[in-house]
């Protein structure tokens, strides 16, 4: 029995190149036995002078073809002629049926009969008149066929080059439509990110550390008996370093690291979401200890049943349905651990957030100024720059970045000194770069007129006035009237870093914005639409006072904010058409008794802001320096160093 199944296996396996040979041989065969292939078909003339070929007596036969075309066949006698040798076929191949010597089309039959009878009969010649009605079957079959051929050709080569992979990795292919997107690092995989690179974030730092600490000495944590996390979620502001983080934890951890978006279980076809989460997970726990990275989880996280839409709706559900069941479905020892990172934890599902599936929540806040630092000697390891470059000032002047923001700080610097021709980047180039990127472009080529300059720099001097008289104000850099992106004037403020803010702070803050308007309402006794970003920030602050801090005597300690995001989907307000009155009235309150107190403070320096306002028309960029030689040292001065703000912390 073995030898007959060798025997079996041993016969020729039929190739499809053996079937197109024998279809091309069956072609060639049908046109060289048909005489139409690779050979002369007759050369072609016109009928008088095949009438007068056959008055001479050198045709042979003639076989006239659907009523409409004529075949010439000469004698033997006349291809020897030196006019007919030319009409010799030159066939490529053999052909069984003999080929025409000439051919043409003639019109009428009757006549074309009549004249070639009439020269027979009278030159007494034995020419053959015979009659034949070709028919193309090849021809006929092909065109019929030739649309089911071309749609059956064009669905193979589809199929192929989705089943073949194309370019889209398996998530591309039509029948692995449902396989997961999800790229697989392991501890082979080339990747350079370790937690030395990831400056700053040292709660966070050290909860993803925690983590990776998990997955390589799980026995240490289970043999008190306690569990491994099974999800992480990272929360933050964008570009503070969340994903950076993750691809800590890739470069870290020994073991595989699946990662993907939240985007990537996104696909018009219904189902496909689903199935890709299952197959994501199917492939952690079979390489488990394993890590998943999911970015931007908001994209299929987001809570569910918030509008009574259907379609694709249901399909992001199903997917979400998916992850749930496969973040609790798996056993607590699959050391399978889910990190997720989102700037919008406030709209994910509460099923998705419960312990158990995402047992962590690690917040990545903005850094400090002392991450900051961190942060700047990162990214400033690569650049060429000055040695005297003073890192704690830098971080001093970038209140509010975050990480990507002090990144793209390092790299607009860089440029601005070569742009400038520079060898190295010194403090001046990360100023500017700081201007940049907040301020926009510098735009010295902008038409103003004099008046109009004259206004902006009362506007800015009333400002930096306000500010550097009010104790709680946020401490001038600098004031310039150049216009930089849709300003046309600007004042530079370092505030300060507070983690709680009072109402007088608050208040001050709002009395330095209204500063401007109260200038120009001072000098010119006229206000103009220069103040719009000013108000508008007025305008926030005071309603976060009265509606979301309960600062207002007359409101209340009430508030009407709702950090899970449910007010957003509704149309009503939480509160009475009388409260919203009140609301109104007290709103406008505030910000009208901060813009008298302005107009009040400037009226009583009026000569020293006219003063600054000249300097500032003569410079048109003034620093604090200019402003303590017209009003004298600032009374409310902060510390300058990162390690006085440190050491007045401890105190």
């Amino acid at each position: 029995m073995a030898k007959d199944d060798k025997n079996l296996n041993k016969k020729p396996k039929i190739s499809p190149y053996w079937i197109y040979g024998a279809i091309i041989a069956a072609f060639l065969a049908i046109q060289i036995f048909s005489g139409g292939f690779g050979g002369s078909t007759g050369t072609q003339t016109r009928p008088a002078q095949f009438l007068d070929y056959l008055s001479k007596g050198d045709v042979a036969k003639v076989v006239i073809v659907n009523k409409r075309e004529a075949k010439v066949y000469l004698t033997k006698e006349a291809k020897e002629q030196e006019i007919h040798k030319k009409t010799k076929p030159n066939t490529i191949l053999p052909s069984v049926t003999p080929v025409p010597n000439y051919k043409f089309e003639f019109g009428d039959l009757q006549n074309f009969e009549k004249q070639v009878n009439e020269i027979i009969s009278s030159n007494n010649l034995t020419t053959e008149l015979t009659y034949e009605t070709e028919q193309n079957v090849w021809g006929d079959l092909l065109l019929t066929l030739l649309p089911f051929i071309l749609i059956v050709g064009v669905w193979i080569f589809i199929m192929r080059r989705m089943s073949s992979g194309g370019s889209g990795g398996a998530g591309g292919q039509i029948f692995n439509i449902g396989k997961s997107k999800a790229k697989l690092f392991d501890e082979k995989a080339d990747i350079k990110t370790s937690f030395k690179d990831v400056a700053g974030l040292e709660g966070a730092k050290e909860e993803v550390q925690e983590i990776v600490d998990f997955l390589k000495f799980p026995e240490k944590y289970t043999a008190l008996g306690g569990k491994i996390p099974k999800g992480a979620l990272l929360v933050g502001p964008p570009g503070t370093g969340k994903t950076l983080l993750a691809k800590a934890v890739a470069g870290e951890a020994k073991v595989p690291f699946f990662s993907l978006s939240g985007s990537d279980f996104v696909e018009m076809f219904v189902g496909v979401g689903a199935s890709r989460v299952r197959d994501l997970f199917k492939q952690a726990k079979e390489k488990s200890p394993s890590i998943i990275f999911i970015d931007e989880i908001d994209a299929i996280g987001r809570a569910r049943g918030k509008n009574a839409m259907s379609g694709s709706n249901d399909e992001r559900e199903n997917t979400l349905n998916q992850l749930l069941t496969e973040m609790d479905g798996f056993g607590t020892n699959s050391n399978v651990i889910v990190l997720a990172a989102t700037n919008r934890a406030d709209i994910l599902d509460k099923a998705l957030m419960r312990a158990g599936r995402f047992d962590r929540q690690i917040y990545v806040d903005l850094p400090d100024v002392r991450e900051r630092k961190e942060i700047f000697e990162v990214h400033l390891r690569p650049l060429k720059k000055e040695e005297t470059l003073d890192i704690d000032f830098l971080a001093k002047q970038t209140p509010g970045f975050s990480g990507a923001d002090i990144a793209n700080v390092c790299n607009e610097a860089a440029l601005i000194a070569a742009r400038k021709g520079k060898k190295a980047v010194n403090k001046q180039d990360f100023l500017d770069a700081v201007d940049r990127i907040v301020g926009g472009l510098e735009k010295k080529n902008k038409i103003i007129t004099p008046g109009e300059k004259r206004a902006v720099a009362f506007h800015e001097a009333g400002h930096a006035t306000v500010s550097w008289m009010l104790e709680h104000a946020a401490p001038l850099v600098k004031v310039t009237i150049v216009p930089r992106g849709q300003s046309l004037g600007a004042a530079w403020y370092l505030p300060e870093e507070r983690l709680i803010v009072r109402p007088e702070q608050m208040l001050d803050e709002m009395c330095a914005a209204l500063g401007g308007r109260a200038a120009e309402k001072v000098i010119f006794d006229k206000i103009s639409t220069g103040a719009l970003s000013d108000l508008e920030k007025v305008t926030k602050q005071a309603r976060a006072m009265v509606t979301i801090y309960g600062l207002s005597d007359k409101v209340g300690n009430l508030t009407y904010y709702d950090s899970s995001g449910q007010s957003e989907y509704g149309f009503t307000k939480p509160y009475s058409e009388q409260t919203a009155e009140l609301i109104d009235k007290e709103i406008s309150d505030i910000i009208e008794k901060q813009y008298d107190r302005a107009i009040k403070l400037l009226e009583n320096h009026k000569d020293k802001l006219t003063e600054l306002a000249e300097v500032l028309l003569d410079k048109e960029v003034i620093f604090k320096d200019n402003l303590e030689k017209i009003f004298g040292k600032r009374p409310y001065d902060k510390p300058e160093t990162i390690s006085e703000i440190i050491s007045n912390e401890e105190e």
